[in-house]
């Protein structure tokens, strides 16, 4: 069946002399024209709605009566506009299915950048014609606004008219976009996704805009959080100025924008913006950056959120993964100086953080911190109670026959204390890293060395001054223990074991663990996987320095006149000393049951070793014995071997010319006796020293009798 044409068609002619007139009935359009040019609105309105249903009930929709229908829609529609009816206008132009943008072309601030000037859309010819000339919905409301006195624009009947006509328009491009977004959605289908079609974009970016400044929240939260098209730039201002924060930031997570979300994040931590829908801000920001793993990031805002909270800002700045690091000590410096613009209580934590947790050996870093721990004592000892109390357990333990050393007193005596802490922290610093200068903590400590003894030995010890540190722990401290321990352990005062055990009491594991370690298979709460060795420990102790260092400390017993711990000392570690240097060092004064074990025990020693070596050599000569008895029939079967000279002159020549300058019979023999001796060899029978399997070492002397 053909399409029947959109023109009228008419059944009536009229035959006259001149002319053929026909009938025909009059168009929709033209009677939409003609009721609008009459003012007649409700007409026009009930003309197009009974097209509009004849068009639905049919099976079939003809295009060009379809095309004639949003025509008409469209010419009410502007007309209402134009009249400012603006719920009827939107009613009549979704109807007419008019490009949405050709709409919202009317409201400047909606509008903004979306639309460029070379941008165009097709349009009726007859619509645009009878469009409203002004180029805002605001001029078109003040035009139609009556005249009162003294100025339409400042009386306010007519500002407050204007607001509200201002906000019906607004009003009714909000359900119009609505609509619209919603038919565009059916035609495309469910889960098509954002578009990137220009008339998404600005229906989408204009809906956003509308949601803020109606403050619709729920209804901007469903609208994000389906497929859209919003153009960002275009609706951050508006968000801003209207609190949508958390609307804000969704957007950004869309589009990846992490750096904007941290700094919207920022602001509401800061207290410049408040959003009730954004929870915890803070716990967001660190998710994120932990999430991310981008150190730069990480360190810009745990330096910026140092200074709100250091907590927080060195929980990013600090993370517990397990994972190994390549060091870099100018990074981790830099890194530190920030901090310490920022906060300097925190510089001090991070600073801990890289030498205690991180364990690095920089030797900045190891000094930076041990001048910290001198500081904060030094700072403590500025209160006289302080020092006073310090100079108490000095002297207490002085007076007192203690077999403990003085740390292990100090820690057990002194209440637990923040002054307390600090000095047990620089102890345990100083005695366990060799990573700083001690000559410069040598130096910061002269002020306060009348009361930071232990502190001075240690130091002393580490710069190799050996008597001093040995005469502050005997003169000084009265502590025998540590100084005995000193020599022992070849210039270190504390034992790993005592630092263990006073920072398991104290809550300094970290820095003890780093800096002694654990005795292998041990763990600091007895449970779980060994701890790693000390960060820097000394290698085992040369025995000759330890000998050193016990006749220095013999010495200073005797020059403070201590002979009870001379004598203990002698007794304890006589098989370590010299009873030569020990005899020239005694003072003639001393009686001589003090020195009798000493004296004993090293002549036994000295006999012992006497008679030892006796045996090894009558061992030796029973066992060259054997050996010559053994080898003697094998050398007498082997002959004597002669070797005489001959003159190269008489010497026949081989076959290339060559003088032969030995006999190749003898060379088979020696060859012969080469591999005899092997055989004698493989049978027991020492031929070249070394050791015999059943008889035990051979001296050299035998090997001379073998070969002669």
């Amino acid at each position: 069946m053909s399409k029947q044409p959109i023109f009228p068609r008419s059944t009536v002619l009229v035959l006259g002399p001149n002319s053929v007139q026909s009938l025909v009935p009059s168009t929709l359009i033209s009677q939409a024209e003609s009721l609008l040019e009459s003012h007649r609105l409700d007409d026009a309105y009930n003309l197009a709605d009974q097209r509009r249903k004849k068009l639905e009930e049919s099976l079939t929709v003809d295009e060009d009566e379809a095309e004639e229908l949003r025509y008409v829609y469209q010419r009410i529609g502007f007309q209402c506009f134009t009249e400012t009816l603006f719920e009827d206008a939107g009613k009549h132009l979704f109807n007419g299915e008019v490009d949405p943008r050709l709409l919202i072309s009317y409201y400047p601030d909606l509008r903004g950048a979306l639309f460029s000037a070379d941008e165009t859309m097709d349009v009726f010819a007859g619509v645009v014609e009878h469009m409203p000339m002004e180029g805002s919905v605001d001029d078109i409301i003040r035009n139609y606004s009556p005249h009162l006195a003294p100025s339409t624009l400042s009386a306010p009947p007519t500002a407050e008219l204007r607001k509200i006509l201002g906000t019906a328009a607004k009003e009714m491009l909000l359900g119009f976009l609505k609509k619209s977004r919603t038919r565009r959605s059916v035609a495309r289908g469910k889960d098509t996704g954002s578009t990137g079609d220009s008339i998404d974009i600005a229906i989408d970016t204009v809906l956003v805009k509308l949601y803020a400044e109606f403050e619709k929240t729920k209804e901007l939260y469903a609208h994000l959080a389906t497929p859209h098209d919003v153009y960002l730039p275009e609706v951050e201002p508006v968000l801003q100025k209207s609190g949508q924060y958390n609307a804000l930031c969704i957007l950004y997570k869309q589009r990846g924008d992490d750096l904007k979300q941290l700094d919207v994040w920022s602001k509401l931590i800061e207290g410049q913006w408040t959003d009730d829908d954004i929870k915890d801000p803070l716990s967001q920001m660190i998710n994120l950056l932990a999430e991310k793993r981008d150190r730069a990031l990480t360190q810009q805002w745990g330096l910026w959120l140092t200074k709100l909270d250091p907590e927080s800002g060195l929980k990013l700045l600090m993370p517990k993964d397990n994972g190994k690091r390549r060091e870099r000590p100018e990074e981790d410096i830099a890194l530190l100086e920030q901090i310490q613009d920022a906060n300097p209580a925190a510089a001090a934590q991070y600073l801990e953080y890289l030498v205690l947790q991180r364990r690095s050996t920089s030797r900045e870093l190891h000094m930076k911190l041990a001048l910290s721990y001198v500081d904060q004592v030094l700072a403590y000892l500025e209160e006289a109670t302080i020092s006073k109390l310090w100079r108490a357990k000095a002297s207490s333990y002085a007076s007192s026959r203690n077999e403990s050393s003085f740390l292990s007193y100090f820690a057990s005596t002194t209440p637990d204390s923040g002054h307390k802490r600090a000095r047990l922290k620089t102890i345990l610093l100083l005695a366990g890293s060799s990573y700083y200068d001690p000559q410069v903590i040598r130096n910061r400590l002269s002020d306060q060395e009348k009361i930071l003894k232990l502190e001075l030995a240690i130091i002393e010890g580490k710069i190799g001054n050996h008597r001093a540190a040995l005469h502050i722990l005997v003169d000084d401290l009265s502590d025998s223990t540590s100084a005995e321990t000193y020599c022992t352990l070849g210039g270190e005062i504390i034992p790993p074991k005592t630092a263990q055990s006073i920072a398991v009491d104290v809550g300094l594991q970290d820095l003890a663990t780093t800096l002694f370690g654990l005795p292998p298979g041990k763990s600091m709460n007895g449970k779980g996987p060994a701890i790693p060795i000390a960060l820097a420990r000394s290698k085992s102790v040369n025995e000759g320095l330890k000998k050193e260092l016990l006749k220095i400390l013999l010495e200073v017993y005797m020059s403070v006149r201590l002979p009870d711990r001379a004598s203990h000392l002698l007794n304890a570690q006589a098989m370590n000393l010299d009873v030569l240097d020990v005899i020239s060092a005694v003072p003639e004064s001393w009686p001589v049951n003090m020195m009798t074990s000493f004296l004993s025990r090293s002549f036994r020693r000295t006999l012992h070793t006497q008679q030892e070596g006796k045996i090894v050599k009558n061992i030796s000569a029973g066992q060259n014995l054997e050996v010559k008895d053994r080898t003697w029939d094998i050398l007498r079967e082997e002959g004597a071997i002669i070797e005489e000279a001959v003159d190269d002159d008489d010497d026949e020549t081989d076959d290339e010319g060559g003088p032969q300058s030995f006999d190749e019979k003898v060379l088979g023999e020696k060859v012969a006796m080469h591999v005899t001796a092997h055989s004698a060899l493989a049978h027991g029978t020492v031929l070249d020293g070394g050791t015999d399997a059943r008889l035990g070492p051979a001296s050299t002397d035998s090997d001379v009798e073998i070969f002669r």
